[in-house]
């Protein structure tokens, strides 16, 4: 099912979370929505799944406005805090979500055991939702999720609490599941994205800043440069007044100040290098490191993100 979103925005009072935002997503297609806190992504999320209405815009499903049809029976939905009734056992919740989804009785069993093999869920199963740890109450939230095989599947941090060795598994289960759905994923975990999504949408203070692949964010930012340098001579401010005034230079961060460690990024194309190297020399300043980075995808939303 394809997802048209068009100049949706939201508002507290005077706060506005999300801007005017506009974007398309394909059926088979997975996304990760990246922000800050407080970017506007769970408030995205919130209208997506109809549990929230927009101030304005509308959201399309297959090219039917979300105001004209109840698409949750479509959409399978893991908030970010995952509410769970802690009292019931594992295998009871998942009936009860299948039955509030609409799952036929006679189909109940078969996919509670589904969901249960596929979360990997097995060992757990027959515990109270409250007796477990972290990890496996995320587990859980996710097979309620995708018990009555929902067409839009919307995931906000699905893999928080989880070991290194859940991570893995819930990728694969996301990109297994994301070949024949529609998948939104918010995460904070950059390298989860870059090995689980198709797309990337980077939203900040509630518009969106960025659109593409891993690929094309990389080759917006290519020609970038990323240094660490260590100086020493004066105080750490006035050296990064000096280190922005440099042509090439686009954004200087004072990562230490006691240790006189800065970080420079360059504008497209054009390195500082023998720039700052000439005004370290001008200003009697001692250059002690100056270590290029690779511009990575931190970086990139870093770069996106700060300002």
């Amino acid at each position: 099912m394809d997802v048209r979103i068009e100049n949706l925005s939201k508002s507290y009072g005077s706060q506005k979370a999300v801007d005017s935002i506009s974007f398309d997503i394909k059926s088979g297609e997975i996304v990760g929505f990246l922000g800050p806190n407080g970017a506007g992504k769970t408030t995205t999320m919130k209208m997506l799944t109809q549990y929230m209405e927009p101030d304005s815009g509308k959201v399309w499903y297959d090219n039917k406005s979300s105001f004209d049809v109840d698409i949750r029976r479509n959409i399978g939905y893991l908030p970010e805090h995952n509410p769970l009734y802690e009292d019931m056992p594992v295998m009871d919740y998942l009936a009860f979500a299948a039955s509030l989804q609409g799952v036929p009785d006679s189909e109940l069993s078969s996919r509670v055991r589904e969901m249960v093999k596929l979360c990997g869920l097995d060992v757990e199963k027959h515990k109270k939702i409250g007796e477990l740890s972290k990890g496996y109450r995320q587990r859980v939230g996710l097979a309620q999720a995708i018990i009555h095989n929902p067409q839009i599947l919307i995931l906000d941090e699905p893999t928080t609490g989880l070991d290194p060795n859940q991570i893995v598994e819930i990728r694969e289960l996301i990109k297994k599941l994301g070949r024949e759905k529609t998948v939104i994923l918010s995460t904070h975990i950059l390298p989860e994205v870059e090995a689980t999504c198709d797309r990337i949408l980077i939203i900040n203070k509630g518009k969106i800043a960025a659109d593409g692949t891993v690929q094309d964010l990389r080759k917006q930012s290519e020609g970038k440069q990323l240094l660490q340098v260590k100086i020493d001579g004066a105080a750490p401010q006035l050296i990064s007044d000096r280190l922005k005034g440099i042509p090439s230079v686009h954004q200087v961060n004072i990562i230490d100040p006691t240790q006189g460690r800065f970080e420079i990024q360059s504008i497209s194309s054009e390195m500082p290098n023998r720039e700052i190297y000439k005004t370290c020399v001008e200003q009697n300043w001692v250059l002690l490191e100056m270590i290029p980075f690779e511009t990575k995808l931190e970086d990139i939303f870093r770069d996106l993100t700060l300002n």
